[in-house]
């Protein structure tokens, strides 16, 4: 199962970031990667259990991955697992960890995934892995820079 980890700076606190990234009404003003963002099933607030749309934009198929936080301390941690089942992802899992410094604070976020169709794993996912590294790394610079401007 392919998997990725990307760490980066943060200009500030972990709980201001930690706040930001699972504030899904704020979602858009920062994250390269979407082009909707929200809460699903009548949740308002991230929580375990609370269930998240996100759709990717155009250039990305406007794929949807549906997401149930499994662990959620605030400031520290969240992890979610794909509920759905889109186009290209027979699974799909990621938890995001932040660990304050001197400089402000670090974000370290890790995926998992499985492409579907199974019998096109070995064409499929060597792709995806390249893509989906490459925007995890865009949107968490992109989530950096935003912090920097915001006051």
């Amino acid at each position: 199962m392919p998997s990725v980890t990307v760490i980066e700076q943060m200009p500030c606190r972990s709980n201001i970031v930690f706040d930001l990234l699972h504030d899904y009404s704020r979602r858009l003003e920062w994250d390269t990667l979407l082009r909707e963002a929200r809460f699903t099933s009548g949740h308002t607030t991230a929580a375990v259990g609370a269930t998240t749309l996100c759709i990717g934009r155009p250039l990305l198929g406007l794929i949807g991955i549906e997401t149930s936080y499994i662990t959620f301390t605030p400031g520290v941690v969240a992890a979610v697992n794909m509920i759905n089942t889109p186009p290209f992802f027979d699974s799909f899992a990621a938890s995001i960890r932040h660990q304050d410094t001197q400089a402000g604070s670090i974000v370290t976020y890790k995926f998992s995934f499985r492409a579907r169709p199974r019998l096109l794993r070995w064409f499929f996912e060597p792709i995806m892995l390249i893509v989906l590294r490459y925007e995890t790394k865009r949107r968490l610079r992109a989530l950096s820079r935003y912090l920097e401007l915001v006051p």
